[in-house]
């Protein structure tokens, strides 16, 4: 036996700072368990080894492995955990940090149910300026655990909690056969079918990770986590599917057609749930072609008043269709100009437009008094009705270039 509880384990690529500011957190660790720091370095070329070094001399039990190639994350991920010589192993992000009295409870808990194969918590979203938890991505009321194979009281609980298992600590020797990389299913959900499949899960009270929201490194970046969430839903969908095949396929599940029936609904329901979870952050993008095109399937779905577009909808037709306008104003070669063309409050407009993304070279403005050749070239208008639009028609613009509302508007259906 090497002694090693805990291993801790993080792939990094090109990320020297987060590193840093990780580790820096790993000092104040106060485990009272052999534990070790295991990095998977995805053949970084800045100055990652060196501060590995930097933190090996000043006494973390850390090991570095330095893959050859960049192999993508799932492969560094997987050299981390295969390269771990603890009992346990539990995956952090370059830029995340550690909860050391979760993790210690969680430890703990493995240590007393030698049965559960994984345990898994929610975390907290936290803002590292304000140095403050911001919010618990999903609730757990009380530690729970499920026995082996017990697949369908797990996916209840998956979907009625909206349980993302992302963050666990796993019992290493479930690890050879569990982290095998998923490209059409949310890999978590994958994952904790093939734990179940092995041993009991607990879900935990207490968290033990904290995901860092704001950085202070970067307070602007963008989260990878919000990036897939907004493109992810169909993913989600899948996790739960592959979840259920292998439920089935160890005679945990009725296939039958009203059994099936029951389980594809909770699927549907799962997947517009995080659909409207995206409109929403598609619309804190200013998206909101995106956001509509996302709204129609969970409308479809029965869900058109869901909490996270309810507001929104309302204003959908005339961001979508301003939007749209300056998305063809911005996809047409050699335009300088967009006229608008008896438009009531024709500020109003062009704040709106510039706010959705219309490119700051272009230039707006009102009815023209001369209409030469070479502004007729390189001008679309939007104009306020057919009347308008007939006229410039006579003044020799391009027929595909003189917009009006409905153009704009008809298939924005609320």
């Amino acid at each position: 036996m090497n002694g090693i509880k805990l291993s801790i384990c993080v792939p990094t690529y090109n990320r020297e700072a987060y590193l840093r500011n990780a580790l820096e957190h790993c000092e104040t660790y106060d485990f009272d368990f052999p534990y070790e720091i295991v990095i998977s370095d995805n053949a970084s070329s800045d100055n990652t080894k060196q501060v590995v070094d930097e933190f090996i001399a000043r006494g973390l039990p850390i090991r570095y492995f330095r893959r050859a190639i960049n192999g993508g994350p799932y492969k560094n991920v997987a050299s981390a955990f295969h390269h771990a010589v603890g009992e346990y192993s539990i995956y952090l992000a370059d830029d995340d940090f550690l909860i050391p009295d979760g993790v210690k409870a969680a430890v703990a808990y493995l240590d007393a149910h030698s049965d559960v194969s994984a345990c898994h918590a929610s975390w907290y979203l936290y803002d590292e300026i304000a140095d403050r938890d911001l919010t618990a991505f999903y609730q757990v009321d009380e530690d729970i655990k499920f026995a082996r194979h017990e697949f369908v009281e797990v996916f209840r609980f998956i979907c009625e909690r909206h349980i993302f298992p992302e963050i666990a600590i796993y019992r290493s020797s479930a690890l050879r056969s569990t982290w095998v990389p998923r490209d059409f299913c949310f890999c978590y959900f994958a994952y904790l079918a093939h734990v179940l499949d092995q041993g009991a899960v607990a879900f935990l009270k207490q968290p033990f990770y904290r995901s860092v929201a704001v950085s202070k490194l970067a307070p602007n970046r963008s989260q990878t986590g919000n990036e897939e969430v907004m493109v992810a839903w169909d993913k989600y969908r899948g996790g739960l599917e592959y979840f259920l095949y292998i439920a089935a396929k160890r005679g945990k599940l009725n296939t039958g057609p009203e059994s099936r029936a029951i389980y594809e609904e909770m699927c549907r329901i799962f997947t517009l749930n995080r659909m409207a979870v995206a409109i929403r952050f598609w619309a804190i993008r200013k998206d909101f072609i995106k956001a509509y095109e996302l709204y129609t399937r969970l409308a479809l779905g029965g869900m058109s008043h869901h909490p996270d577009v309810k507001t929104l909808r309302e204003s959908f037709p005339m961001l979508v269709s301003m939007q749209t306008l300056a998305y063809q104003v911005n996809a047409t070669a050699g335009i300088e100009q967009l006229i608008l063309s008896g438009m009531a409050d024709p500020n109003l407009i062009s704040e709106i437009l510039r706010d959705v993304g219309l490119e700051p070279q272009i230039e707006i403005t009102t009815d023209l008094e001369t209409h030469g050749p070479a502004r007729i070239e390189n001008t679309i208008v939007f104009a306020a009705d057919m009347t308008r639009r007939d006229k410039f028609l006579e003044l020799g613009y391009k027929p595909n270039l003189i917009f009006i509302e409905s153009d704009l508007t008809q298939h924005i259906l609320i």
